[in-house]
């Protein structure tokens, strides 16, 4: 790709840890102001942990793993297992702006 959408309207903010998050993975709200690994619809992505809290990114340009490829342009995605995959029943809008169908990666905007 020759253009890179890094850093584009980045929004990040500090939510307590329900449960084991990670750096890079998919999350979700699961009680007041507390975020877990996302098992469906998800809110955004951590970009950060420490001391049971968990940095998240909301909004901007993020590169998610797949298991099944989204559509290019404004697709429903969930979470599954840990990676993002096409979810027309139960999934939320997100703008895929790109897909690496080699290394099974989608660019999002959030």
């Amino acid at each position: 790709m020759n253009v890179s959408f890094n850093g584009f309207g980045e929004n990040v903010a500090t939510f307590e840890m329900a449960a084991n998050v990670e750096k890079g993975v998919p999350v979700m709200i699961t009680d007041n102001g507390k975020v877990s690994l996302s098992t469906g619809p998800f809110c955004g992505v951590c970009v950060g942990t420490r001391n049971g809290f968990a940095a998240v990114q909301l909004t901007g340009y993020v590169r998610l793993p797949y298991t099944t490829a989204p559509s290019i342009g404004y697709s429903k995605i969930s979470v599954s297992g840990g990676k993002i995959t096409a979810d027309n029943s139960t999934g939320r809008e997100y703008l895929i702006v790109d897909l690496d169908t080699t290394n099974k990666i989608a660019g999002i905007m959030l």
